[in-house]
């Protein structure tokens, strides 16, 4: 039992309001206070300024097409969506943890320089998926001058730019998707009304039809695979 009387130093946490005895302590204060707010911000950074937004859509568009109501759930799309985000990014995602967090913890650059190495691959990745006439909208309506290279683009005029155009595409893989399915709707709704069979309810006809067809074309392969390609 002489273990349990051996003491065991435990850490002490402070928190409170105190002056400073340094410029230093105040400038770790506001980098905790930094990091802390990108933090909160983390979803809203996925979202926004990764792939996760046109996945996420596209994927609902497919159970909304298939009828199909809550199959797949909301975890299971979502989870997907993150993978495949994961898997899209993957290479920015690399460059920025080489390139910015690598050389912050190793001391060899300050926050600063860190933020605006990281931001680059992030950048490069919005600017290659925004639409030159979303672009134009945004920076005609902050009234700044036409940048001159795409490094003049402020960060807050390209993510809204970027989310507008993740948004049309994503719709627009949406239409092409719900176009087979409309026509076994239509063609079901046809059918049952040339029978007489007017109270019976298309979808519960047609969902079998639709799933099938899914199943026949290997429908997440395609939808998957037409994801990456419109990212490549």
């Amino acid at each position: 039992m002489t273990f349990l009387q051996a003491t065991v130093p435990f850490p002490a946490v402070d928190i409170g309001l105190r002056l400073a005895e340094s410029p230093g302590d105040v400038a770790v204060t506001l980098q905790i206070l930094l990091l802390l707010t990108v933090l909160s911000l983390a979803p809203a950074i996925i979202i926004l300024m990764t792939s996760f937004t046109r996945t996420v859509i596209v994927l609902s568009f497919i159970r909304n097409a298939l009828g199909t109501n809550q199959v797949p759930p909301n975890q299971v799309l979502i989870g997907l969506a993150l993978f495949l985000t994961a898997f899209i990014m993957g290479p920015a995602f690399g460059a920025v943890y080489s390139e910015a967090i690598v050389p912050f913890l190793a001391g060899e650059i300050e926050m600063e320089e860190m933020w605006t190495i990281g931001s680059e691959p992030i950048r490069e990745f919005m600017l290659q998926h925004t639409r030159e006439k979303d672009l134009e909208l945004f920076v005609m309506m902050r009234g700044d001058e036409q940048p001159a290279t795409p490094a003049d683009v402020p960060i807050l005029t390209l993510i809204p730019a970027f989310v507008i155009s993740e948004l049309k595409t994503a719709f627009q893989l949406g239409f092409v998707i719900f176009i087979p399915f409309l026509v076994i709707d239509m063609v079901v709704a046809s059918t049952l009304m040339g029978m007489g069979m007017m109270m019976l309810p298309p979808v519960m006809i047609s969902l079998p039809f639709k799933i099938l067809l899914f199943i026949l074309v290997d429908g997440w392969h395609l939808v998957v695979q037409s994801l990456l390609v419109s990212f490549s």
